[in-house]
């Protein structure tokens, strides 16, 4: 009896992590969208957000695909937000991207704050994936506004187009540094050591996360599954609910189907 309002509350829920780093996406998606029309049309700057919203646009055509092949059916996921997220995919109806948003929070507030910390804690090593993508993109953006900002009529400058400040933003995170591209400004190179302290800590995490997920996988797992059972029991209660989930879809439609037969 229990099964079905957690399941309720889920929706369709993968994950604490998961749902966070799509609300956090579809957040940055809405700022994007509100600077597109206060920036200059076609400025470099403009060119600059446009194309990290290329990029969130993949990302919600992925999310949209994931959760379409792993709902309990394409019928009930279309029904329950899923045009909303088709539509949000689309560049000219970014503004439905708010529909996430708001999903995201009602089924993280029904959850309640201590499950929610806890399946945080539990997905840790997926939840920094999530982070490096996330704060990779949102540093990329904003130091290539800025780099773009300090270098504008500059004497001298060489990072001048949308493009420019993105291979460097890139270049200078990954520490390659083929000095191309480089600040000749005061703001410009405080901004470059904020690059570099940044993208740094975020190569390294996402190096550390690959490193664990290839140790986990050759070895860790065949013990884990031999002494803890837990993980054997969780995967079987999952299982138990998404199969009382599909029961559940297809009642409703059964009922459907007979309320409009006695009406006719």
């Amino acid at each position: 009896m229990t099964i079905a309002p957690d399941n309720a509350d889920r929706e369709d829920l993968k994950s604490t992590t998961y749902e966070f780093f799509i609300l956090a996406i579809s957040v940055m998606s809405i700022l994007n969208m509100a600077m597109l029309f206060v920036l200059s049309f076609e400025s470099q700057s403009w060119w600059l957000v446009a194309i990290i919203d290329a990029a969130l646009t993949i990302i919600f055509l992925i999310d949209f695909t994931y959760r379409l092949t792993t709902a309990p059916t394409k019928r009930w996921y279309l029904r329950h937000g899923g045009v909303f997220d088709f539509l949000g995919c689309l560049p000219g109806l970014r503004i439905f991207r708010l529909f996430r948003i708001m999903r995201a929070v009602r089924i993280v507030r029904r959850l309640g704050g201590p499950r929610v910390f806890g399946e945080l804690r539990a997905g840790l090593a997926s939840g920094t994936l999530y982070l490096v993508v996330f704060l990779g993109l949102l540093t990329l953006e904003v130091t290539g506004l800025l780099e773009l900002r300090f270098a504008e009529n500059a004497p001298g400058a060489n990072i001048t187009t949308a493009g420019d400040a993105l291979w460097w933003g890139y270049v200078t995170a990954t520490t390659v540094g083929y000095g191309d591209q480089f600040p000749v400004t005061t703001g410009g190179r405080i901004v470059g050591v904020g690059m570099l302290t940044v993208g740094v800590a975020l190569f390294a995490t996402f190096s550390g996360f690959l490193a664990n997920l290839f140790l986990s996988t050759t070895k860790g797992a065949p013990e884990r599954s031999a002494v803890d059972p837990e993980s054997d029991l969780h995967a079987s209660l999952q299982h138990v609910e998404r199969l009382h989930l599909e029961q559940q879809v297809a009642l409703d439609e059964l009922r459907a189907q007979i309320a409009l037969a006695n009406t006719s």
